[in-house]
C-alpha cells in the first residue's frame, strides 16, 4: 500500500478576480514539501489567471502534485473514501460560492467542495466580489452553515505591508494557518506598539488627482466649488 503523504490538500481555482491569492499559496504549499497537493482550474479560472498574472494553467500545475480537469468528475477527490485534509478555493467566484451553498455538483470543483463538507474537513471559500447583494450574502450564510470557512481577501492593514505582494502573502497563509497547515501563518501579532510614522510605508501618503494628501496636507480646491459653509 503507498504510504500516505503528511498532508493532502485540495485547490481550486475559479473566475472570480484574485488569482495572485492562488498562485501564493501554491507557491508556499509547494515550497513546504510535506503537502501532497491536488489543483483544479475551471476555464474561467484560467482566463483571470493570464489577465492578472501574466501565467498559463500550466505555470500553476508545475506547482502541483496532481492535476485534474474540471470537468473529471470522476477524479479521486470526487470521492469521500480519498482522504484529503482540506480545500482552498482562492479566489472562489460567485457562481461557485453558488454550487457549493446549494450542492449543485456539476464539475469537479464544486463536487470536490461537496465532499469536504459531508465529511466534516475544512473547506475555505474566498468569496471575492464586491459590493455584495443580499443573494450573495445568503449563499455566504448558506454555505457557512453547511461547515464552509468564508474568508473574503481582506486586507490586514494594521501589519503594515509595503507592498502588494506583502498583502497578498499575509493572505495565503492566513487561508493556511486557517485550514491547519502547521507553521503557515504570518507573523503572530505581538500588539500594538508605537511607531514612528517615517517607518510606516510611504504608500500611506494618499495621492489624489492634485497631489498628496496626508495628514500634513490639504487636498487642493476645485476650480468652481467652495469648501465654504
Amino acid at each position: 500500500m503507498t504510504a500516505m503523504p503528511a498532508r493532502r490538500l485540495v485547490v481550486a481555482v475559479t473566475g472570480a478576480s484574485g488569482a495572485p491569492y492562488a498562485v501564493r499559496v501554491l507557491q508556499l504549499l509547494h515550497a513546504r514539501r510535506d503537502c501532497e497537493v491536488h489543483l483544479v482550474i475551471s476555464h474561467a479560472g484560467a482566463v483571470t489567471l493570464r489577465q492578472e498574472t501574466g501565467l498559463s494553467p500550466a505555470d500553476l500545475h508545475a506547482l502541483a502534485d496532481v492535476t485534474h480537469r474540471v470537468s473529471d468528475i470522476g477524479a479521486p477527490i470526487a470521492s469521500g473514501t480519498f482522504h484529503v485534509d482540506g480545500m482552498i478555493v482562492a479566489p472562489c467566484s460567485i457562481r461557485t460560492l453558488s454550487a457549493v451553498a446549494t450542492c449543485d455538483n456539476g464539475n469537479l470543483i464544486a463536487r470536490a467542495a461537496d465532499v469536504c463538507l459531508k465529511e466534516g474537513r475544512p473547506l475555505l471559500l474566498m468569496v471575492r466580489e464586491m459590493p455584495l447583494h443580499i443573494g450573495h450574502l445568503r449563499l455566504m450564510t448558506q454555505a457557512a452553515e453547511a461547515g464552509a470557512i468564508i474568508a473574503p481577501p481582506v486586507p490586514a492593514f494594521y501589519a503594515l505591508p509595503a507592498t502588494v505582494h506583502d498583502i497578498v502573502d499575509h493572505t495565503a497563509r492566513r487561508m493556511l494557518q486557517r485550514i491547519g497547515v502547521p507553521d503557515s501563518g504570518p507573523d503572530a501579532w505581538a500588539g500594538l506598539h508605537d511607531q514612528e510614522a517615517a517607518s510606516r510605508p510611504c504608500w500611506l501618503a494618499l495621492p489624489n488627482a492634485e497631489g498628496p494628501v496626508n495628514e500634513h496636507t490639504e487636498p487642493a480646491k476645485k476650480p468652481g466649488h467652495s469648501t465654504d459653509s
